[in-house]
C-alpha cells in the first residue's frame, strides 16, 4: 500500500504503541493480559453448580459452584502450594492493580472468603448458604463458554486444571482457555474494531494480529489473511466482507468484536466460539460436524465471493 494511503497520524514501529495510547485513549490500550480461565458451559455438573446472581437482582447471568467447609480447606491448602510460573521482572509493575488468586490467598483464608469466593446472597437452590462460592460468568454471546470470576492467575497450566478441578461442579471441566498474566499489547477490539478488522474510527485503517486481541501464531496470520483481502477490496472500490461465524475465521473476529469492552481478554482459536449446531449430534462426533460444517461453509463463501 502506498504511503499516501496510511494516515497521517499513524508514526513509525517505534512509536507505535504511543500513538496507539494517543488515538484511542489509554484506557483502551492494555499492556498485559490478567485472564482468568475459560471453560465450557456444557462441561459444567449441574447437579451440583446452579444459576444466581447475588441477592437475585438482575438476571441469573452467573453459574454458582458452592463449597463446605472441608471442601474449602482442601481447596485453599492445594491453591496456596501450587506451582506458579514466576512472571518477568519487566511484568512485575503492570500486575500492581491485579492481584493474582493465589496471591490473594496467601493472604488469607478470609481474603477469599470475603473476597472472590463470598458466598453472602448466594444461597443454593434449596435455601442454605454455602460456606464458599465459586463463580462463573458468561464469556460469549451464546452462552457456551465461561469465565472463573476473579481468577487471573499466575498457575502453571497443569496446576490450574488440577485445582479447578477440585472446585465442586467442576470437576469434568474442559478448559478452552488457561488464565494468564504477562506481558501484551492490544487495543479493545469490542469498542474499536470492526468485525472487517476495519478500525471504526479511521475505517481506511486495518488490524491486524495480536494486537487485535487474536492469540496465537495461526490465529494472528488469518487475521491477517482477512484483513488483507478487505483491504485490497476497499482500494478496488469493493465492500469488505465479513466472514461466516460457522467458520473459525469468523467466529474469532466476532468474538472479539461482541466482546465486553469492560474486561475484555485476548481469545485463542477454539470450538467454543463458533455456533451451535443446528442437529443435536454425539460428544465424541461434535468437533468433527463443527470441522464439516466449517469447511462446507468456507467452500461457499468462497465460492460466491470469488476468493478462489
Amino acid at each position: 500500500i502506498p504511503r499516501t494511503a496510511i494516515p497521517d497520524w499513524i508514526p513509525e514501529w517505534r512509536h507505535f504503541t504511543i500513538c496507539w495510547k494517543e488515538k484511542l485513549g489509554e484506557e483502551y490500550f492494555y499492556f498485559f493480559d490478567a485472564a482468568a480461565p475459560i471453560i465450557t458451559k456444557e462441561s459444567i455438573n449441574f447437579d451440583i453448580a446452579y444459576y444466581k446472581s447475588r441477592y437475585d437482582k438482575g438476571d441469573n447471568e452467573y453459574i454458582n459452584c458452592p463449597m463446605n467447609e472441608e471442601q474449602f480447606n482442601a481447596f485453599y491448602d492445594n491453591l496456596i502450594n501450587a506451582q506458579v510460573v514466576k512472571p518477568k521482572e519487566f511484568e512485575e509493575k503492570f500486575f500492581e492493580g491485579c492481584m493474582p488468586f493465589e496471591e490473594m490467598a496467601r493472604r488469607g483464608k478470609q481474603t477469599l472468603l470475603f473476597g472472590p469466593m463470598k458466598p453472602v446472597g448466594l444461597n443454593t437452590p434449596d435455601g442454605k448458604r454455602p460456606y464458599a462460592v465459586v463463580q462463573l460468568r458468561q464469556d460469549n454471546v451464546q452462552a457456551s463458554l465461561y469465565n472463573i470470576v476473579g481468577f487471573q492467575t499466575h498457575l502453571t497450566w497443569p496446576e490450574q486444571k488440577r485445582i479447578i478441578q477440585m472446585i465442586p461442579g467442576l470437576e469434568n471441566a474442559q478448559f478452552v482457555r488457561y488464565g494468564v498474566m504477562h506481558r501484551n499489547s492490544y487495543i479493545c477490539s469490542p469498542r474499536h474494531l470492526l468485525n472487517t478488522y476495519q478500525l471504526k474510527e479511521s475505517m481506511e485503517v486495518f488490524m491486524a494480529g495480536q494486537i487485535t486481541g487474536v492469540e496465537g501464531y495461526v490465529e494472528s496470520a488469518q487475521s491477517g489473511m482477512v484483513a488483507g483481502i478487505n483491504m485490497a477490496r476497499l482500494l478496488e472500490g469493493k465492500n469488505p466482507l465479513k466472514f461466516p461465524q460457522e467458520t473459525v475465521m469468523g467466529a474469532l473476529v466476532n468474538y472479539i468484536t461482541n466482546a465486553s469492552e469492560e474486561d475484555f481478554q485476548p481469545m485463542k482459536a477454539n470450538f467454543g466460539i463458533l455456533p451451535e449446531l443446528e442437529t443435536k449430534v454425539k460428544k465424541k462426533q461434535r468437533k468433527e460436524a463443527y470441522a464439516n460444517r466449517a469447511i462446507a461453509t468456507m467452500e461457499k463463501f468462497i465460492d460466491e465471493n470469488g476468493l478462489g
